[in-house]
C-alpha cells in the first residue's frame, strides 16, 4: 500500500498540517479533488480542438468530473480513488474507495463509535458489526443496494441507468480529530464482495493518527523538541 496523508480540518481552507494518514491498495487510482485551473482550462482547450462528435462527448465526461468533484468535495472527502482489477474471466472490475470525515456537531465522536458499535454487537441484523482496529474502536457496516449509475441524462426519456452495487462502510475516530472518520468502498461486482470486503478492512487497519513517517521515540532517544531531549542537548 502506499501511505497518504489527510489533511486537518477543512480542505479548501489550506490546512497543511495532516490529521491522519492511511494506506492505499495497489490497482487504485487517485482522483485529483483540487484540480488546479490552470489545468481545467488545458482541458477545455483541448476539448474546444476535438470534431464535434467527440467534443460533445468529451464534454459530458468533463461535466460528469467537475460534478462529481463539487460533489464529493461538498461531503468533506478527503480521497477518491478508483479500482481496476482483473477478474476470473479476464474482464475487469472496478470499485470506488472514498475516506471522508464527518463532523459529530459538538457531540463527542469516540462515544457517538461507542454506541454504534454497541449497537451492532447486540444486534448483528442491523448488518453491522463492531470493529477494533489498530487506531481504535470503530463498526463495518455493508449493505446490496441499487443506484443510479453513471452514462446517461437522468432527464432522458429512458431515464437514469440503474445498477446493484455491494456497499462497505467502516467508521471510525482517534485523538487526532474530533471528526468521525468514514471509510466507504463501492463496486458492482457483487460476487466479489468478499474480497473487496477484506480490502477495505485492510485500509482501516493502516489509518493512524501518528505520523508514520516519524522515527519511533526510544527510552534512548527521546522526541525532538521534549523536555527530556532539551535537557540532554543543554548538558550532554
Amino acid at each position: 500500500m502506499n501511505t497518504t496523508a489527510a489533511p486537518s480540518g477543512d480542505a479548501a481552507s489550506g490546512a497543511a498540517e495532516p490529521a491522519f494518514w492511511y494506506g492505499i491498495p495497489h490497482g487504485y487510482a487517485k482522483l485529483d479533488l483540487d484540480p488546479p485551473r490552470e489545468r481545467i482550462e488545458q482541458l477545455v482547450r483541448v476539448l474546444n480542438t476535438l470534431p464535434a462528435e467527440q467534443r460533445a462527448q468529451a464534454s459530458q465526461v468533463l461535466q460528469f468530473y467537475a460534478g462529481m468533484v463539487t460533489t464529493l468535495n461538498a461531503q468533506n472527502v478527503h480521497m477518491c480513488a478508483v479500482g481496476y482489477h482483473p477478474d476470473d474471466d479476464g474482464t475487469i472490475v472496478t470499485s470506488t474507495l472514498t475516506i471522508s470525515t464527518v463532523p459529530t456537531s459538538g457531540h463527542n465522536a469516540k462515544l457517538v463509535i461507542a454506541s454504534l458499535a454497541g449497537t451492532a454487537a447486540d444486534d448483528p441484523d442491523t448488518g453491522m458489526r463492531p470493529l477494533e482496529l489498530p487506531c481504535g474502536l470503530g463498526y463495518l457496516a455493508e449493505e446490496k443496494k441499487r443506484t443510479v449509475a453513471p452514462g446517461r441524462d437522468p432527464e432522458s426519456l429512458e431515464g437514469p441507468l440503474r445498477g446493484d452495487v455491494w456497499q462497505g462502510t467502516v467508521a471510525v475516530t482517534g485523538s487526532g480529530t474530533p471528526d468521525i472518520i468514514v471509510l466507504q468502498l463501492v463496486t458492482p461486482a457483487l460476487h466479489l464482495a468478499d474480497v473487496y470486503r477484506d480490502i477495505l478492512l485492510g485500509v482501516a487497519r493502516t489509518l493512524t493518527f501518528t505520523d508514520p513517517t516519524k522515527p519511533v521515540p526510544t527510552p534512548d532517544k527521546p522526541p525532538a523538541g521534549s523536555a527530556e531531549a532539551v535537557m540532554r542537548n543543554d548538558f550532554g
